[in-house]
């Protein structure tokens, strides 16, 4: 009897776990990387297609729950967007320096089309790699045609310095230049840093090292591993300060390869036996959550539950207890964890599982799923987002440390009829305090008997980035009452308004 009632007791607590991460929170964190470098999607499309193509995009994450866009605007020290300092991308155009036809602007066309969803974008730049591959040619006005000194060659790719203080100045000057023009969400960086090792290769930096590391008198000739991470503490540390004092409202985040450090290298490291960031990529993630240097961290956990080397389980876990309580989400490779059986029923895959582990832990707030590409092509990982783990739209969690203040309230919420279509509208307070305006509004539709809860997401109809919504075209949307809130643009919430009822 004592066995049963265990098992039974095992079965219980097993089922209240899984229900749990079922439960949609109303804040959380759903991003997907859309990357750029070496795409297909663009060249030889006319602007219109690749409008198109962007939109249908934005169409299916928003359809599977999505509300961060993580957008890849800087490859190779090019761009997607119309700058000064580098050329257009030939990911882009085909060729380096080609413009768009009509003075088309994807990064501009994104952010807008972002917004209008309820969506952020993240503008994801990679900081060091200036060619992909040398075989590709550079633009006649690329920095490296003017300045050779400030690159190297590694492998088949060739990289800004970064030994080199003017390449950390020249890095922070497009980032400022970004996030003055662009009404960007956050900064994004991934994991490349200095480049991954190649076997039988050192990355060729002694002359920076001797000049900038051991002549200065900070580093000895024993130190050069660190002098590398200080090169790159010095560039975030930089970022974040350049960031901050343009727009503070503006997040900077990073998502790091999934391993700080493995134990056998450092005590406090995971039980893992890999590659590492702090000693092979020379990027001490847990010294930029600490000092307050970036706000968020997508570790790339892309690793099956079980890895013989880099356990899922293990990394999640040991992510969670050394981030300092900054905000943790996590990296989710689409392909393997799709394609990997669950330990406990192999004729499931993993993403229950995953799922479960990251919404069960409280110092994780949500996840970023690898690959947009993935994403659209697994209708499998749709199909649960939708009908599933992201039933219900989800905030994105708010960075208080920049700002916990929420917005005035929106007031005279009332119905309008637009020709044939009932529309809400409301009035906002006005202010010239930059992080008090509303950017977005949040509705809720409620039943007649419902009590009015917003802090249940499955009450939240929309979110808008104007103050109006047209109201669905279903046979009781003139049946319910609604509310709408005010989001600022660090996503705090104001207090809702009074309720409006069709009469």
């Amino acid at each position: 009897m004592k066995v049963k009632l265990v098992l039974l007791s095992m079965m219980l607590f097993s089922l209240l776990v899984a229900t749990k991460a079922q439960i949609a929170p109303k804040r959380e964190f759903r991003g997907v990387w859309m990357h750029t470098v070496f795409s297909d999607d663009y060249a030889q499309k006319s602007n219109e297609q690749i409008k198109n193509f962007l939109l249908q995009r934005l169409n299916e994450y928003q359809s599977v729950g999505m509300n961060v866009l993580i957008f890849q605007v800087r490859p190779e020290a090019d761009a997607f967007y119309k700058s000064s300092y580098e050329p257009w991308s030939r990911f882009l155009t085909g060729k380096q320096g080609k413009a768009p036809a009509d003075s088309f602007d994807p990064m501009t066309f994104l952010i807008d089309e972002c917004h209008k969803r309820g969506m952020e974008f993240h503008a994801w730049l990679n900081p060091y790699r200036a060619n992909a591959n040398r075989k590709n040619e550079l633009h006649p006005d690329h920095l490296y045609w003017k300045r050779k000194d400030l690159f190297v060659y590694f492998g088949n790719q060739l990289f800004f310095n970064p030994g080199i203080p003017e390449n950390r100045t020249h890095i922070a000057k497009v980032v400022k230049d970004i996030v003055a023009r662009y009404d960007v969400d956050a900064i994004h960086m991934d994991d490349y840093f200095y480049p991954y090792p190649i076997k039988g290769s050192s990355f060729p930096d002694q002359k920076e090292f001797v000049k900038y590391g051991l002549q200065t008198g900070e580093f000895k000739l024993y130190q050069k591993d660190d002098w590398r991470r200080n090169n790159v503490n010095l560039l975030i540390k930089e970022l974040n300060t350049v960031i901050k004092k343009e727009k503070p409202w503006v997040k900077f985040g990073i998502s790091p390869f999934g391993i700080y450090r493995n134990q056998c290298q450092y005590a406090e490291g995971s039980e893992t036996n890999g590659l590492s960031n702090y000693d092979d990529l020379y990027a001490d993630v847990k010294l930029w959550v600490k000092n307050g240097w970036i706000d968020y961290n997508i570790p790339q956990l892309y690793w099956e539950i079980g890895h013989k080397q880099a356990d899922y389980e293990t990394l999640i876990d040991w992510w969670s207890k050394h981030n300092f309580d900054g905000h943790l989400y996590i990296g989710q490779d689409i392909d393997r964890t799709m394609k990997a059986a669950d330990l406990q029923h192999k004729n499931k895959n993993q993403l229950s599982k995953k799922m479960e582990l990251v919404r069960n832990n409280p110092k994780i707030s949500g996840n970023c799923f690898w690959s947009a590409d993935m994403l659209v092509r697994s209708h499998a990982l749709k199909d649960s987002l939708r009908n599933n783990y992201h039933r219900y739209k989800a905030l994105v969690p708010v960075v208080k440390s920049l700002d916990s203040i929420p917005p005035a309230p929106v007031t005279d919420l009332r119905f309008a009829m637009m020709g044939k279509e009932p529309k809400l509208v409301w009035n906002v307070k006005k202010t010239n305090k930059e992080l008090d305006k509303p950017t977005q509004f949040v509705v809720y539709a409620f039943e007649r008997n419902d009590k009015i809860d917003i802090n249940n997401p499955r009450y939240i109809l929309d979110i808008v980035n104007k103050p109006e919504y047209v109201l669905p075209k279903t046979p009781n949307a003139l049946c319910l009452y609604y509310v709408v809130t005010a989001l600022d643009r660090v996503k705090n919430e104001s207090l809702p308004s009074a309720p409006a009822m069709y009469k």
